[in-house]
């Protein structure tokens, strides 16, 4: 199985080569890993502190690990901060994250890039974030001595590691020294198939938005912009939420609503921005907006990266995008101002939206009847409203706490 997993990873790489003549993102994965030791050694090489590592997939699961990144700044100042990203959209919108000392791609997954990559940096701990599982770093890691821990992880059932096929994916969950998990159905199953190393302590998203949401933040545009009406934030959309999204709010509009759309796609692309101005030609872009301008506009397109999660404190109504396709995005970000969240049906792997739905601040619909039930309903009984953001937010405050039991158990480990 390992010859197949390792096969695998490079017809992985060498299909990104070659889609990299014609895809920017391709391009971007390919071009960032060039000369990637060389420039990892020229950075490291000068320094005598101690080195932590945090691996992220992209931005989500880099926001999931940030907040513990930043306490570990706090807590130990004299560690230099490796981050490291697999996907280009993460890699862009935090190459400058200042809590970072370096900032890098992360080498394709094969035996000699993992060994390399190990001896170059030499971290004393390496940290992965929720979903990120690669064997040949893992090993080098166990062959070092090196302890390494996932955060913030999910695990159910019909996952690869717990089916009948899937011993030799599950031997990489024994290479953690300690799995940091979400909810106790996820240690259950570990347990259940003999993986003990495993300690509940939620989501560190929580940490994260709970403290956005108490920073004081004023956005002038947006408040000229929401101008006293019903502000509809969506955030993190693709074209297929926002294929229900306009119709539907082009009817509300028109049954005399007065309510306003701020529209954040998940890609910024000048292209992806024309396709939303195409769709809806009075939209105007957030990036060249003027006070004038949004006080008589209907719609406003967010396309400017780190804004969302502020945003939504102006908001009466969310939906967050991602549920007609892999999966929703930050719930968190938007229940924690105490409105109402909607998104699309692919919310299972999601304890978040399952929990939401179950206290009544989420909603999942799978149509543009349902969208549009559900939000003429909660902006026509304004009570009902309140009532349920009260239950998101409710059930956000419940879940702080995550980080500080990490940075606990990481420092039993730094000071053993």
């Amino acid at each position: 199985m390992r010859i197949l997993y390792n096969l695998g990873i490079r017809l992985y790489g060498l299909s990104i080569f070659i889609a990299a003549f014609f895809n920017e993102k391709a391009s971007k994965w390919k071009m960032g890993r060039k000369d990637i030791f060389i420039k990892l050694k020229q950075a490291v090489q000068n320094s005598n502190q101690p080195l932590i590592w945090f691996h992220c997939a992209s931005l989500g699961e880099f926001e999931q690990g940030r907040p513990v990144i930043e306490a570990f700044r706090k807590k130990f100042p004299s560690y230099k901060i490796l981050l490291t990203f697999f996907s280009p959209s993460g890699y862009e919108a935090r190459k400058d994250y200042k809590e970072a000392d370096y900032v890098f791609y992360l080498p394709l997954d094969t035996p000699s890039n993992a060994k390399r990559f190990i001896e170059i940096t030499k971290p004393v701990i390496a940290i992965f974030i929720k979903y990120e599982f690669w064997y040949n770093y893992l090993n080098a890691l166990k062959n070092k001595k090196t302890p390494s821990f996932i955060i913030s992880a999910r695990f159910r059932e019909g996952q690869y590691f717990f089916k009948s096929t899937g011993s030799w994916f599950r031997k990489q969950l024994h290479l953690y020294t300690t799995l940091f998990v979400q909810d106790n159905g996820s240690e259950a199953l570990l347990k259940r198939f003999g993986i003990s190393n495993v300690i509940v302590c939620g989501d560190t998203r929580f940490d994260r938005v709970i403290e956005i949401s108490q920073q004081a933040y004023i956005n002038l545009l947006v408040e000229k912009f929401k101008n006293g009406e019903n502000l509809w934030v969506c955030g993190s959309t693709w074209e297929e939420d926002e294929n229900l999204i306009f119709p539907v709010f082009e009817s509300l509009v028109r049954s005399g609503q007065k309510i306003k759309l701020l529209i954040a796609p998940h890609e910024t692309s000048e292209e992806r921005i024309k396709n939303i101005q195409n769709k809806y030609p009075a939209s105007i872009p957030y990036s060249t907006a003027n006070e004038d301008r949004v006080s008589k506009a209907s719609v406003m397109i967010l396309d400017k990266m780190g804004l969302l999660s502020y945003l939504y404190r102006y908001a009466n109504i969310a939906y967050v995008g991602g549920g007609f396709g892999k999966g929703i995005h930050n719930l968190p970000e938007a229940a924690v101002y105490g409105i109402p969240v909607l998104f699309g049906p692919n919310y299972k792997r999601f304890i978040e939206a399952e929990e939401l739905i179950q206290r009544g601040g989420g909603f999942s619909i799978s149509s543009t009847q349902e969208l549009e039930s559900i939000t003429t309903k909660l902006l026509v009984y304004e009570s009902y409203m309140k009532d349920c953001g009260q239950a998101g937010a409710s059930y956000i405050s419940s879940g702080k706490g995550a980080t500080g039991k990490i940075i606990s158990e990481l420092e039993r480990f730094l000071n053993s």
